[in-house]
């Protein structure tokens, strides 16, 4: 299909009612829209995360089911054929049930991941019956049938030409009928049928694989601001929207900490060269970010992105000293429990490294023994926890004189526990402690990036 516009709405975008209507107005709004991606309800996959956690009580299981019950029968209520939606919605809340049970005595990722599912699985069927309501005929299609990946539960890795076979045979004759076509972010299945997901906000990246398989002309990511900013408005209110940003730029953004976009979702765009847009699903109007590969603009400094939960690990061991594979046996060591590290700084005989909190549904990011024991084998190893990362990104900030300055003067009540520049032409990372990680946050903004 020519033109096509592939579309996505996050969990505030389907939070209830009214916030659907809201979304199916933008979606109807372009009729290059034929493809629509939605996540869970907001907050359900938090409510589903704790229940596969398998430390709930009888009692708390109970609750957290009735929360799940109250929030989409909410929006039930004001549909057609509540019957038939109640029914479906009590028989995902059974087996989410008794998925629980199973949790609870014994969790694991590949059951966190049949738990969680469940969240897109739900919002998808009601939004199909807002469409329908409304007089727009929509098809409810279950993203497991063409979203293959391997089985990494918890942030499984898409194996993108299987989807491109399976969105050509299953998905694109769809294309050709008068309807839309709503579907699941965030989960998968692997060769066998086990139910997998991509991570937490892997949303944006079913959309943007999606529209890779499909060669759309356009990805659209709706959330609950219009568009992106220089910072979280929710923590600097001074914060400005963007009109427009490279890959580059926004790849940096999101990697950091910048919540609007997935850090994955622009792989599959930059690989087709497809436009990414972000806009407010409530405020449509008030326009929204273009993601491009080439931008008009390109200054020093763009934006800057906070990210906490970071946990630093320093290794020292006087044998580093002139000695060569020092650095390949630690990563190694890394490689082999699957830990992707961030920030990297060194000295004559100490390394330290970033890791982030990670990202996969089980929410875990425990460091285990048997790592740090292999670790402790060659060399010296302290852990540091309660730090976050505040990252300045910019364009060619090497190339500009005074920019390290600039940064170091808006930091310089708080004491900086890592650096990293010059790895990277476009941006600037500073560790801090997580205390002082927002009003650090808020200085360099006021600094670096307002009038």
């Amino acid at each position: 299909m020519k033109n096509l516009d592939i579309a996505k709405f996050g969990g505030t975008s389907v939070a209830n009612f009214e916030a659907m209507l809201s979304s199916y107005k933008v979606v109807v709004s372009n009729p290059n829209t034929r493809v629509v991606i939605i996540s869970a309800c907001s907050g359900v996959t938090n409510i589903l995360v704790e229940l596969a956690s398998g430390a709930c009580s009888r009692d708390k299981v109970s609750e957290l089911i009735e929360k799940l019950r109250s929030i989409h029968t909410s929006i039930i209520e004001k549909l057609d054929n509540q019957e038939d939606l109640k029914t479906n919605l009590e028989t995902h809340l059974k087996e989410i049930y008794d998925l629980t049970q199973e949790a609870n005595m014994g969790r694991s990722d590949a059951l966190t991941d049949r738990i969680v599912s469940h969240g897109e699985l739900i919002s998808t069927y009601l939004f199909a019956a807002l469409f329908n309501k409304m007089g727009t005929k929509a098809h409810w299609f279950d993203i497991r049938n063409i979203m293959r990946t391997d089985s990494s539960f918890g942030c499984a890795l898409p194996l993108v030409e299987v989807l491109k076979a399976q969105c050509k045979e299953k998905l694109e004759p769809l294309l050709d009928e008068d309807c839309i076509i709503i579907s699941q972010g965030f989960i998968g299945a692997n060769s066998e049928g086990q139910t997998t997901t991509l991570g937490r906000g892997g949303s944006d990246y079913s959309a943007a694989l999606l529209g890779e398989a499909l060669k759309a002309s356009t990805i659209s990511i709706w959330t609950d601001v219009p568009g992106v900013y220089t910072t979280d408005p929710r923590l600097v209110p001074h914060a400005k929207p963007i009109s427009e940003l490279t890959y580059l730029e926004a790849a940096e953004m999101a990697t950091f900490g910048a919540k609007i976009l997935h850090p994955s979702t622009l792989v599959p765009a930059v690989r087709r060269g497809i436009p990414v847009y972000v806009g407010s699903s409530r405020e449509p109007e008030k326009g929204g970010t273009w993601v491009r590969p080439f931008t008009e603009s390109h200054p020093a400094f763009r934006a800057v992105a906070l990210r906490k939960n970071q946990t630093l690990i320093v290794l020292a061991s006087p044998k580093m000293v002139g000695a060569s594979g020092f650095l390949a046996n630690v990563f190694s060591v890394f490689a082999k429990y699957k830990k992707s590290v961030d920030l990297v700084s060194t000295s004559e005989v100490s390394i330290a490294v970033t890791l982030d909190t990670g990202t996969s549904t089980s929410g875990k990011n425990s460091i285990s023994e048997s790592m740090l024991d292999e670790l402790r084998a060659f060399c010296h190893v302290k852990v540091e926890t309660g730090l976050s990362l505040v990252a300045i990104i910019g364009n060619e900030m090497s190339e500009h004189a005074g920019i390290t300055t600039q940064a170091f003067d808006s930091i310089n009540r708080y004491a900086v526990r890592m650096i990293c520049y010059g790895a990277s032409n476009h941006n600037l990372c500073f560790l801090l402690k997580e205390e002082d990680a927002v009003e650090a946050l808020i200085e360099i903004h006021h600094h670096l990036l307002e009038d």
